[in-house]
């Protein structure tokens, strides 16, 4: 379907993106490069959404189908050593976004080059996935306000599949999540007289055991639900209990119920232990993300797709990770889609600081969405 120099420069368009990395609703360079390739191309494009969201219209009518990519980096060092390593100390892609990006601007080229005639394609390049919500922020500011969709899809590349793989379930795929912060307080003190002090750190080393054993004892076994807390901060010296710590972490689940018994449960545990050991806490428990759940006929459609290329449909548990691309889903029948992406030998995975996207499976994918598109507009 493509000629290998539109291949080359597609993976010179990953190479490029991957060596200036942008965080979320800072990417810039990132849409103004789109945004430039697009226009090119002959599709209509709108800038601003998000910030730095770009969206690009190419046809007219009914239906219409939305492709999506996420084009933000994470704040992490790279350890690479790529000759197209971050040149941006503390941010790289170790997500794939690039990949994804240089995925459906080669789709884009090429659904350009045959025309649309039956409908409409949307491409929807979205800022901030990591954390920021900003496929909340794109909705919010309009998305399907001023484009609508029919229906909308979304692909990750997947380290956890050999390439060649294709997952698109139909209901379930990622999970939803929180972040929290607990904050312990009492009266500090010498630590050889700990008797004359709160236990500010006995309560935080339990409130960080009991948490993460909770779902275990609160959730059904068959309503999967996870806490883990990924910091524990206090103390200034050897000698010294301390008057204060701060917890850190995240919960996920899938359903609602799940959901609000975690949060419930976790803010009575925090008071409960606390006050065991004299201290006081406060919670800062912050819903971030739903579940990201496929639509049925999206997903049989995108699985119809996967064997007509030739790809294995593996059957595969939801992943208790999570993505933004869930606010679209609950705004529009659609489906979210994992394409295998593993290395051969040593594979890092996802938010590592040895990631690379496998740019064996850009043309894999762009094939992909313009396949999705001929079926979705047919």
């Amino acid at each position: 379907m493509f000629d290998s120099d539109h291949i080359s420069q597609a993976v010179a368009w990953r190479h490029d993106l991957h060596r200036h990395p942008e965080l979320g609703f800072q990417e810039t360079r990132t849409s103004a490069m789109i945004a430039e390739l697009l226009t090119g191309w002959g599709w209509q494009v709108h800038r601003g959404l998000a910030q730095t969201g770009v969206v690009a219209t190419l046809g007219a009518g009914g239906p219409v189908v939305g492709l999506r990519a996420d084009i933000d980096a994470l704040p992490i060092e790279e350890a690479t050593g790529l000759d197209y390593a971050s040149v941006h100390p503390g941010k790289m892609h170790a997500c794939g976004h690039d990949g994804h990006t240089a995925m459906l601007l080669l789709a884009a080229r090429q659904i350009a080059a045959e025309g649309v005639q039956n409908g409409t394609v949307r491409l929807i390049f979205q800022p901030a996935e990591e954390n920021d919500g900003g496929a909340r922020v794109m909705i919010e500011d309009g998305l399907f306000r001023e484009f609508p969709c029919d229906s909308v899809f979304g692909i990750h590349n997947w380290p956890g599949l050999a390439p060649g793989r294709l997952v698109a379930r139909d209901d379930k795929m990622m999970a939803a999540f929180a972040i929290f912060e607990i904050t312990v307080e009492g009266k500090g003190g010498h630590a050889a007289m700990p008797e004359q002090s709160d236990g500010v750190v006995a309560a935080a080393a339990r409130i960080a055991a009991a948490a993460q054993e909770l779902p275990a004892r609160r959730l059904s076994p068959l309503d999967p639900g996870v806490i883990s807390v990924t910091q524990i901060h206090t103390g200034s010296a050897w000698n010294v209990c301390p008057d204060q710590a701060a917890i850190r972490g995240t919960a996920r689940w899938f359903s609602p119920e799940a959901g609000d018994i975690l949060e419930t449960r976790l803010g009575e545990l925090v008071q409960g232990v606390a006050a065991s050991q004299g201290c006081r806490a406060t919670m800062d428990y912050q819903r971030r993300y739903p579940a990201t759940t496929n639509s049925p006929a999206q997903a049989a459609l995108a699985r119809r797709i996967g064997e007509e290329m030739g790809l294995e449909l593996p059957q595969a548990e939801p992943s208790m990770a999570s993505e933004d691309f869930a606010f679209m889903l609950n705004e529009c029948p659609g489906a979210y889609i994992w394409l295998g992406a593993a290395r051969e030998g040593a594979n890092p995975g996802l938010h590592s600081a040895l990631f690379d996207f496998n740019d064996d499976v850009l043309p894999v994918g762009a094939e992909y969405w313009v396949r999705l598109v001929r079926q979705a507009l047919a």
